[in-house]
């Protein structure tokens, strides 16, 4: 009995194996990831199991145009803003991405718009232990043409700064 149930399940996995690398294969070829090290993934296990109360980290943040709301790349920025800026009342978000340690809800995160010297604006921003990579977009107004930049804070520390352009 236990070999034709082990005989099943090998079927089953080879049968599933067989279907999920057929629809690799018609995917389109994706660039090839380097893979962490050892060290790094259990660093990283560590971390979001047994990390709590240490807070979250950030991982990336910058300035999109367009976060796409389905298909491969949901939630993922799929118009950066480049170097060359951005005209002056364009709808902009700061995508961030984080790693939150499981069952962990941050709610002490800021990000201020600042024109130069000047703050002229400030969101709040929540995110929760929920899996692997707790991903967040905020809005942000950039009304007038200058120097602007886009800080994500935790209390007064500074976790990332995005300089923007304004045209």
């Amino acid at each position: 009995m236990k070999s034709l149930f082990n005989g099943s399940v090998l079927c089953a996995v080879l049968g599933v194996a067989a279907v999920a690398g057929a629809q690799e294969a018609a995917a389109p070829a994706a660039e090839p990831v380097k893979a962490p090290s050892a060290d790094a993934i259990r660093d990283t296990w560590n971390y979001f199991y047994k990390g709590q109360g240490q807070g979250p980290v950030l991982v990336e943040a910058k300035l999109c145009t367009e976060v796409a709301k389905d298909g491969p790349n949901k939630y993922e920025c799929i118009a950066e803003v480049g170097p060359e800026g951005v005209k002056a009342g364009t709808n902009v978000m700061l995508w961030q991405s984080y790693l939150v340690p499981q069952g962990d809800s941050i709610d002490d995160i800021t990000v201020q718009v600042k024109q130069g010297a000047t703050v002229r604006e400030t969101k709040d921003v929540k995110v929760k232990g929920e899996g692997w990579r707790a991903r967040q977009w905020t809005g942000v107004r950039l009304p007038k043409a200058g120097a602007w930049t886009v800080t994500v804070m935790r209390g007064d520390q500074v976790l990332k700064e995005v300089p923007v352009k304004v045209l």
